[in-house]
C-alpha cells in the first residue's frame, strides 16, 4: 500500500512538472514572437515590456562579415527611431528550451523577411528571467548566416 501511494505521488509530481515546464515554454515562445513582432512594428512600449534589462545584460551579435557588436542592453527598452519600426517579419523555428526554476534559455533559427521581401537568416540564444510570474528576456547571442 505504501509503496501504491509513494508511486502515485511520485506520477503526480512528474505530471505537475511536465505540465508547468510545457506552458512555461509555450509563455517563452509567444514571448518570442511577441518581441520580433514589436519590434518591426515599432511598438517601443510592447517591446520594452519583453525586457528585463539587468547589470549583467548582454547583447552579442556575431554578423556575415565576421563582425562582433556588442550592443547596449538599454537599446530594448528605447530603442532609437532609425532601428525600429522597419516593418517586415520573423520567422522563429527549431526551438531548443531549457527551464530551471525563474531561468531559462532558448535556443532558435530565425528569418528574418524585409518589407521589400529580402530574408536574413540567424541562430539565437536567448536567456530569460521569470519575473513578477512572466518570462522577460535578460539577454542573447545572434548569430548571422547565409543560406
Amino acid at each position: 500500500m505504501l509503496k501504491s501511494t509513494f508511486v502515485l505521488l511520485f506520477a503526480t509530481m512528474i505530471t505537475n512538472s511536465f505540465a508547468q515546464s510545457n506552458k512555461d515554454s509555450l509563455a517563452i515562445v509567444n514571448l518570442l514572437e511577441k518581441e520580433a513582432a514589436t519590434w518591426r512594428i515599432g511598438d517601443k512600449k510592447g517591446h520594452a515590456d519583453c525586457w528585463a534589462v539587468r547589470p549583467y545584460s548582454r547583447i552579442l551579435i556575431s554578423t556575415t562579415d565576421a563582425r562582433v557588436i556588442d550592443l547596449d542592453p538599454q537599446i530594448m527598452l528605447t530603442p532609437p527611431n532609425q532601428l525600429i519600426g522597419n516593418g517586415g517579419k520573423a520567422i522563429l523555428s527549431n526551438f531548443k528550451i531549457g527551464i530551471t526554476g525563474n531561468s531559462a534559455w532558448v535556443s532558435h533559427n530565425e528569418e528574418s523577411i524585409s518589407k521589400e521581401g529580402g530574408s536574413t537568416f540567424s541562430y539565437e540564444v536567448r536567456l530569460l528571467e521569470k519575473v513578477n510570474g512572466a518570462w522577460k528576456l535578460v539577454g542573447q547571442s545572434v548569430h548571422q548566416y547565409k543560406k
